[in-house]
């Protein structure tokens, strides 16, 4: 595994009707928390136009999870990003999910794989500089 640095971190308080019929977060919404971080961190960049863009900007080509501990109502997450080296148009983002109340204990893992597109032309771009700059060298 590669160096990672610490992009964001997003406090989130998960929702009664984030539960299965299991008493705990449904394996599923951990991909909307992965989401609903990276959207943020997009826009605390100056980036939330490339969410919505039929012009350019990030696509996910891949996405994973491993649940390593249980979530249950009520609980107040943290949920860290962390990016590794870029390629010329791609980048890897992992995610640490940790209960505010345990920090020590991580109850989730994620990675999506982040390419920057023309989405008018449907091909790979390069990651824009100023992305680029906020992650690791390789």
């Amino acid at each position: 595994m590669s160096n990672a640095t610490v992009l964001f971190e997003y406090p989130l308080e998960i929702r009664w009707g984030d539960m299965d019929a299991l008493g705990h977060v449904n394996n599923v919404i951990y991909f909307r928390y992965f989401e609903q971080t990276r959207a943020a961190w997009l826009a605390s960049i100056g980036e939330e136009g490339t969410i919505n863009s039929a012009d350019q900007g990030p696509l996910i080509i891949t996405a994973d999870a491993t649940y390593l501990k249980p979530v249950v109502y009520p609980a107040q997450l943290l949920i860290r990003m962390l990016g590794e080296a870029p390629g010329r148009s791609s980048f890897v983002v992992r995610y640490e999910i940790f209960k505010r109340d345990d920090p020590e204990t991580i109850y989730t893992t994620g990675s999506t794989k982040i390419v920057w597109a023309d989405q008018k032309a449907g091909k790979s771009i390069p990651v824009p500089d100023h992305i680029r700059a906020l992650l690791p060298k390789a």
